[in-house]
C-alpha cells in the first residue's frame, strides 16, 4: 500500500494521479454493438435481451442471468476496481482493461452456470440437450467489452 504525508505529499501525489488517470475512462461490458447472431443476422444484443426478459410472443420465459450476474458480483466491484487500479500501478487503460475481462469472465460464469426456468421439452427435444441460454454458444462467446475515453 502507497503510504505518504503532510500536505505538501498529499497534493503532490493526488496531483500525479490525476495525471494518470487522466479525463476518465468508461468502461463497457456485455453483447457490444456489430456482433451479429450467427444464424439470423440479429444483433446478439438483441437475443440476450429476448433471453433476460423473455419473449411472451415465443412462450420465453425471463432468464435473468445478467442481472443476477449483477446482484451477486457488483457490490465487490468497487473493491476489484481499487485493487486492479492499485496493482497496476494507477495505469488507467491497463486496470479498466483487467476489470473488463474480469466482469466478462463473471458474465460468461452466469451464463453457463444459469439453469431455471428449465427448457421446455419441445425445445430440449429441438436442441438435444436441456441448458438453458446455450445453443451453439454464441452468445457466450459474444461477451465482451471496451474502454473508451472520457464520460459519455
Amino acid at each position: 500500500m502507497t503510504t505518504f504525508s503532510g500536505g505538501e505529499a498529499l497534493e503532490r501525489k493526488l496531483r500525479e494521479l490525476a495525471e494518470k488517470l487522466g479525463d476518465g475512462k468508461v468502461l463497457r461490458v456485455g453483447f457490444l454493438e456489430g456482433a451479429p447472431y450467427e444464424t439470423t443476422g440479429t444483433p446478439v444484443a438483441t437475443v440476450a435481451a429476448s433471453n433476460e426478459f423473455g419473449n411472451p410472443a415465443n412462450n420465453q420465459p425471463p432468464r435473468p442471468f445478467f442481472r443476477r450476474m449483477i446482484a451477486d458480483k457488483s457490490p465487490d466491484w468497487g473493491d476489484d476496481l481499487a485493487n486492479l487500479a492499485e496493482a497496476e500501478n494507477f495505469d488507467i487503460d491497463t486496470f479498466m482493461g483487467r476489470m473488463g475481462e474480469h466482469i466478462k469472465g463473471q458474465l460468461q460464469e452466469s451464463i453457463r452456470e444459469f439453469t431455471e426456468p428449465e427448457l421446455s421439452p419441445t425445445t430440449i427435444a429441438k436442441k438435444g440437450f436441456s441448458k438453458p441460454l446455450i445453443d451453439t454458444s454464441h452468445m457466450l462467446n459474444s461477451v465482451d467489452y471496451e474502454v473508451k475515453d472520457g464520460i459519455e
